[in-house]
């Protein structure tokens, strides 16, 4: 071979090398263990990290017929869960607890659950105790009700039954309301949102407000279509996130790096997709297409930011 050809065939290994690492996605750099802090280095040490999940919150975080976690949200977490590996170098079991809209931020305060992964709104009141990922999903508080029901905005809830979840921002929207406008609402607590939509079933609410896509989830996997509808325009803008613990500078870079190569990967569509748009495993569907909103946010998350 000649000196020409030999440099031509070096050429071209190198360009074929270079092809091949620009198609492997960005993972996170690992970091010396004596370098790690926080999450980091607890689940470096521990070799397991903790997951609180919702029972019921259609689609993002659910049981499935065997008793597992499953869902949007849950799929979000597990792509978190290689980064976090990636960067302590080490595998990772993944330990699962169950969280109530009242108990997770407290479970993740204490450090209880290492990330919460459910339908959980981002605001400023919660970020004085924990900490957000990017925004996953956008939602806002609604209204279901039996078909044939009165109800169709928020004032003709004035005197009546209306379920709400404990620790959610619909409870407070719906006090708020109910004292804005004088409209005697007679709240019902309830724990999960499964429970508080058992209350509209039986009767003894007449009413069930939370997020629209957690009202739509509920009537799905109930197969409840033609027995209840969502009414009434928003009452709230509740933009979703994972939660972590407040302070921890490490992981929110590999939750803010992965996020953005999800994003621009097309991952989160991908998901939303499989979530949102085709069957469930449980076998309903909830055919909800992505809305602008989110769309946005999605497009503006695959932006890299400067080094």
């Amino acid at each position: 071979m000649t000196p020409k050809a030999t440099l031509s065939v070096f050429l071209a290994g190198l360009l074929a090398a270079a092809a091949l690492v620009s198609a492997v996605p960005a993972r996170a750099q690992p970091q010396a263990p004596e370098t790690l802090t926080g999450t980091l280095a607890k689940v470096r040490e521990t070799g397991a990290i903790t997951i609180g999940y919702r029972e019921s919150s259609v689609p993002f975080s659910f049981l499935n017929a065997r008793k597992e976690p499953i869902g949007y949200s849950i799929e979000l977490c597990r792509a978190l869960v290689t980064a976090i590996e990636d960067a302590v170098n080490k595998s990772l079991a993944i330990k699962w607890s169950p969280v109530t809209s009242d108990s997770r931020i407290d479970a993740v305060e204490s450090g209880a659950v290492d990330l919460e992964c459910g339908s959980t709104t981002n605001n400023l009141e919660r970020q004085k105790r924990v900490s957000f990922s990017p925004t996953i999903f956008v939602s806002g508080t609604k209204v279901l009700v039996k078909k044939g029901s009165p109800i169709k905005s928020f004032r003709d809830l004035a005197g009546k039954r209306v379920a709400v979840t404990a620790g959610t921002t619909n409870e407070k929207t719906l006090r708020e309301l109910s004292q804005k406008f004088k409209l005697g609402i007679n709240l019902l607590v309830s724990r999960d949102h499964a429970d508080s939509f058992g209350l509209v079933k039986s009767g003894q609410a007449d009413a069930f407000a939370t997020d629209d896509v957690l009202l739509y989830g509920l009537i799905a996997r109930d197969a409840a279509k033609a027995e209840y509808e969502v009414v009434g325009d928003y009452l709230s803008y509740d933009p979703y996130g994972i939660m972590y613990r407040k302070g921890d500078a490490q992981l929110r870079k590999v939750i803010n790096d992965t996020f953005q190569v999800l994003a621009e990967d097309g991952e989160i569509e991908r998901q939303y997709k499989r979530w949102f748009l085709r069957k469930l495993p449980t076998g309903e569907s909830i055919n909800l297409p992505m809305s602008a909103q989110l769309e946005a946010i999605i497009q503006t998350m695959a932006v890299k930011a400067a080094e």
